[in-house]
């Protein structure tokens, strides 16, 4: 069985677990490169990246590069003599540096290619209320997630389940995939599919996974309760979904969680809200069909400035009432 060099580029928590399966192989990670050193929190500590932790506790040679195409960078990256790239939740690399290793670079992708491509598809797959998605290993090309796939596995979305959820089951699945796409190319057994030839088979509209702004994340009251439910649980546990009170249009309150109730259908107009026995309830526009038809009842809370809490608590601790969210 040959052994690969490998240079692993990566940055989260994510990465740093698909490395240390990696390191777990047969094969030998000749260099880590991963994002550097920052200042975070209100102490602005220096912070170093989960990869950059694991590189140091198993001693690998480590690269921090600000700049991907500076002369220094490039020459390190010749002298590690990779044989192969592999690279999760990092930041886009130009051609230089995917096309440096002789057998080329391989990502893993959090979603069923060519499905959810973009930066944020754990998320955007919820929110479209996908009932599946997974993780595929593909070799970088320079259009963005669209190269030749190697491998897939598929991961089963829970009908209440959120991106932190699907998040840890997706790595899960998607480290062993890993390992097992680097092996297969070690072992001359890997086939490339262009996901051109998948588009083709499915016949279906291919959705994008593109980057989570601000504007995202907002409520509108005027969408169907489904719909709703979906959009929460796909930003939960972060960023948070979030709406405003007609009189604190600049404080976000985030909602967390929700279920969909059928039996209150019709009952509230879009954003007007009822509180009976605790439980608080917001009425939801008219989906395009009647079935789709309910009323959210919110069951995790997030006021300005507090931490997240159940419905019950936030209603208790109101000092005044609350009508409506803004729409």
């Amino acid at each position: 069985m040959k052994k690969l060099r490998i240079v692993y580029l990566g940055t989260p928590e994510f990465a740093a677990t698909c490395l240390e399966t990696l390191l777990n192989g047969r094969h030998e990670v000749v260099g880590v490169v991963t994002a550097p050193d920052r200042e975070s929190g209100r102490g602005r500590i220096i912070t170093q990246s989960d990869v950059k932790k694991i590189a140091l506790e198993r001693g690998l040679p480590i690269a921090q590069p600000e700049r991907l195409r500076s002369e220094e960078f490039l020459d390190l990256l010749k002298g590690w003599n990779a044989d192969l790239g592999v690279v999760v939740a990092f930041r886009m690399l130009p051609e230089v540096v995917w096309s440096m290793p002789e057998m080329g670079t391989v990502n893993l992708h959090g979603s069923l290619l060519p499905q959810f491509r973009g930066a944020a598809p754990i998320q955007r797959a919820i929110m479209a209320g996908a009932t599946e998605s997974g993780a595929t290993t593909f070799l970088l090309t320079e259009d963005i997630d669209m190269g030749d796939m190697l491998g897939q596995v598929v991961v089963p979305i829970g009908p209440n389940e959120n991106a932190g959820s699907l998040h840890d089951r997706i790595l899960e699945s998607g480290k062993n995939l890993l390992a097992k796409t680097v092996d297969d190319i070690a072992d001359g057994v890997a086939r490339a599919i262009p996901q051109s030839d998948v588009i083709s088979e499915l016949n279906v509209d291919i959705l994008d996974a593109h980057k989570l702004f601000k504007e995202d994340r907002k409520i509108s009251w005027l969408r169907s309760a489904a719909d709703l439910h979906n959009h929460i649980r796909g930003l939960a546990p972060y960023p948070g979904a979030f709406t405003t009170l007609p009189d604190a249009p600049d404080a976000p309150v985030k909602i967390l969680e929700a279920q969909v109730i059928n039996d209150r259908s019709g009952e509230l107009e879009a954003g007007e809200i009822s509180i009976h026995e605790g439980r608080l309830f917001v009425g939801c526009g008219k989906p395009v069909q009647d079935s789709e038809n309910g009323t959210l009842e919110i069951l995790r809370i997030q006021p300005p400035g507090k931490g997240a809490m159940d419905a019950g608590s936030y209603l208790r601790g109101l000092r005044d009432e609350i009508a409506r969210f803004t729409v």
